[in-house]
């Protein structure tokens, strides 16, 4: 069997994020892509969003996939020569998956010549959606900040300057930025050496600066892994360690909730 597309397994309260759903772009894109779809399988109705399940396979019965893109947590796969896309969010726990053997958490299964593209998801918190039109691809993307692999220093301190809100929920916040998820935040701002708790209102130009550019080398790191590399020399790699400590200065790392969320800093890096 062959199984692509896991989310990032391994980690306390992780979710599938950008680096992610890149992976999965590239499970369709690589497998899926001009090949056609000879059955669709709703296997849990409970993953569809505003659509039936007749008028999905209607959709896609005979069809087949264009080039998928990525916005942000979302994953839009046109079906070609068609107005119409498939968009795809993981909420918490889905996956991708080119496959020949299902799993009990598969919800909807798309049947090829050799093979099946499958949407396993065990929460169900979010699921899939067919868009009509670009119009309705913009509809659903349009309440979302810009994409984090593609922001500009210049839109980072538009979306950022002047928020009175702490740095890290700003972050997680897909209206301000999109794709950016629990892992990705802390691994920022730690390498940033900016606390989480830290106001939007306070950061100064280098602070941004140096947030921008931590963002971009993170993510530049962990986009052609499918996830976000549990390296020890990454606050990843250490943060679910019982007695986990900075890979850059070896002072115990702290944790608590920041925002509602499982956090983890370096107390001596990112001072309050």
């Amino acid at each position: 069997m062959q199984s692509v597309g896991l989310p990032s397994g391994g980690y306390a309260d992780s979710v599938p994020e950008l680096p992610d759903v890149e992976g999965f772009r590239r499970v369709i894109s690589d497998h899926a892509v001009g090949r056609r779809i000879r059955r669709v399988d709703v296997l849990d109705a409970g993953v569809l969003r505003g659509v039936s399940i007749e008028a999905l396979q209607q959709a896609l019965h005979g069809r087949k996939f264009g080039q998928p893109w990525r916005h942000g947590k979302y994953l839009i796969v046109p079906i070609a020569s068609s107005k119409k896309a498939v968009l795809l969010h993981f909420g918490m726990t889905g996956s991708l998956h080119w496959a020949t053997i299902r799993h009990r958490h598969d919800r909807i299964v798309f049947a090829f010549a050799d093979s099946e593209l499958s949407y396993r998801d065990m929460r169900k918190l979010h699921g899939l959606r067919l868009a009509h039109s670009q119009d309705d691809v913009r509809r659903v993307l349009a309440n979302l900040g810009p994409d984090a692999a593609e922001l500009s220093l210049a839109e980072l301190r538009d979306q950022l300057t002047g928020l009175r809100r702490q740095v890290k929920p700003a972050l997680l916040d897909q209206v301000v930025v999109a794709g950016l998820g629990n892992l990705l935040a802390d691994e920022i701002l730690w390498r940033a050496r900016i606390h989480p708790r830290r106001s939007c209102a306070e950061l100064e130009p280098e602070d941004l600066a140096r947030l921008h550019a931590r963002m971009r080398t993170v993510l530049r790191r962990s986009i052609p892994q499918g996830r976000v590399p549990p390296r020890k020399t990454w606050l990843t790699g250490r943060r679910d360690e019982k007695s986990g400590s900075c890979p850059r200065c070896g002072t115990t790392l702290a944790h608590g909730r920041v925002g509602g969320r499982g956090t983890a800093w370096c107390p001596q890096c990112q001072p309050r």
